[in-house]
């Protein structure tokens, strides 16, 4: 099971082109977006490359493999479904739950996640209207057009 840094920095990636995850992005926009110096995120895309979830190029940064995309499809999923049970369920409000799912995203187990799931319905998107990967990793992009 990945490391909770490791996944954060996979769905960095994501999110900065879910549309086209065959764009490279670059070490200085990964690092500003974790927080991090550009070493670090140099590192750390180092590391991910030898792990197999990204292609790394040293004057291009970094993308995600096919096995890189799917586990941030699932880290996706997790957060989102959290955020939703966090607003339906807890009666948080939506604009605090980010902050919330960031850090359960990580300790929560596929189990309790389907039980999420099928109580809030299998819902498509999360409260701020994103849309949640399935159980599969996939995004159905045909009802936001």
């Amino acid at each position: 099971m990945p490391s909770p840094t490791v996944e954060n920095y996979i769905k960095q990636i994501y999110l900065d082109h879910p549309d086209d995850p065959q764009l490279f992005l670059g070490m200085k926009r990964l690092a500003d977006a974790m927080g991090v110096s550009p070493g670090t995120a140099t590192a750390m895309a180092k590391s991910l490359a030898n792990s197999g979830l990204i292609v790394y190029e040293p004057r291009s940064g970094s993308r995600l493999t096919q096995h890189g995309e799917q586990l941030a499809l699932h880290v996706l999923r997790r957060h989102r479904l959290v955020e939703l049970f966090l607003v339906e369920i807890v009666g948080l409000d939506w604009s605090e739950v980010h902050s919330e799912a960031d850090r359960l995203e990580h300790a929560i187990s596929d189990k309790v996640l389907a039980g999420i799931d099928r109580m809030l319905h299998h819902p498509k998107v999360d409260p701020h209207g994103d849309p949640i990967p399935t159980a599969k990793g996939q995004i159905d992009v045909t009802q936001f057009v």
